[in-house]
């Protein structure tokens, strides 16, 4: 089967559980940092589960992986300390952290392998399980990762260039907020193999007025584009200030999404997103390590547990909008 091909497979069977994670991270409120858990429906004893992201300061798309991991914890009679840090270095030392507090799990993220290997190794080799979302989908089995949950970054963004090309695009930018993102960096790749005019634009993601000059300082230097590409929902909205502020006619499109994102949708501003599932991401991890502690069950069978990717636009929307 070729990529394209899985890439139709891939989206098809996401689609049947994008409701149903949409209607569970809607609304989600965020406990205090280091709360979640407790109390769950199963017998089994408390278990702690430290949960390790990248994520960015004030980034929604965190917010849908948190209430999945929540709800598996509330789930599961887990204890879930949440902590993230963008750099590698830091997030790699909360990785450390949970390692000497002897947690009974560790869900992380590898969106910088290079810098998380040791401490994810060094966890693996004190009998701690650890399961990979979202970023790192190349790299989690050599670290001895147990499963990974996410999509395939290069097959989404094949996906991507794939529909930029049925629909005629124009020059289009694949905009990066953070350089030395591995999954970031697949998206773009993929675009481009799949679609030969897209052209790679880097922007400090953290600041917003930074976001916004580059984009509209491209859009007023070439006119021939017509898409702007963004990896992630809160810079879509960003990028629609810049289409106005250069007085260009380019549409957005994005990776991810957040509930504003979806009403853009709705509302025709933004043409369509490809969607991981995030809020599956984070409960499948901690529900993955529940197995594992508690049965000695692993999930994948060694291979990627896909949660995407699978596009949502004015066609599949309003279900995602529901309540």
């Amino acid at each position: 089967m070729s990529r394209i091909t899985r890439v139709s497979v891939v989206a098809t069977s996401a689609v049947a559980a994008l409701a149903l994670a949409a209607c569970s991270s809607s609304g989600g409120k965020q406990k205090d940092e280091g709360g979640g858990g407790g109390g769950g429906g199963v017998d089994t004893p408390e278990m702690t589960v430290a949960f390790i992201t990248h994520a960015e300061p004030g980034d929604t798309f965190w917010d849908q992986v948190r209430a999945g991991a929540e709800d598996a914890a509330k789930k599961n009679n887990v204890k879930l300390e949440y902590t993230a840090n963008p750099e590698g270095a830091g997030q790699s030392n909360l990785v450390q952290q949970a390692t000497d507090k002897k947690v009974d799990g560790i869900a992380v993220t590898l969106a910088k392998p290079e810098a998380m290997k040791g401490n994810v190794e060094k966890a693996v080799a004190a009998d701690i399980p650890v399961v990979a979302l979202n970023a790192g989908m190349n790299d989690w089995k050599e670290m001895g990762a147990l499963s990974f949950f996410g999509q395939d970054d290069e097959l989404a963004g094949e996906a991507a260039g794939e529909r930029l090309t049925e629909e005629k695009a124009g020059t289009t930018l694949c905009v990066i907020q953070e350089q030395g993102h591995v999954g970031l960096e697949s998206r773009c790749k993929g675009v481009a193999a799949t679609f030969d005019k897209s052209e790679k634009i880097y922007v400090k993601g953290t600041d917003t007025a930074n976001v916004q000059s580059t984009i509209t300082a491209k859009l007023q230097q070439d006119k021939d584009i017509t898409h702007v590409l963004t990896l992630g929902a809160p810079f879509a909205l960003i990028a629609q200030k810049s289409v106005d502020e250069a007085g260009s006619k380019a549409k957005v499109a994005t990776f991810d999404l957040n509930d504003e994102a979806l009403q853009q949708i709705k509302d025709g501003n933004i043409e369509w997103a490809v969607d991981q599932q995030p809020y599956v991401q984070g409960y499948q991890a901690v529900d993955s390590l529940w197995l594992r502690v508690n049965k000695g069950a692993s999930v994948g069978g060694g291979e990627p547990s896909f949660t995407g990717p699978a596009f949502v636009d004015d066609k599949n929307v309003d279900l995602l909008l529901e309540d």
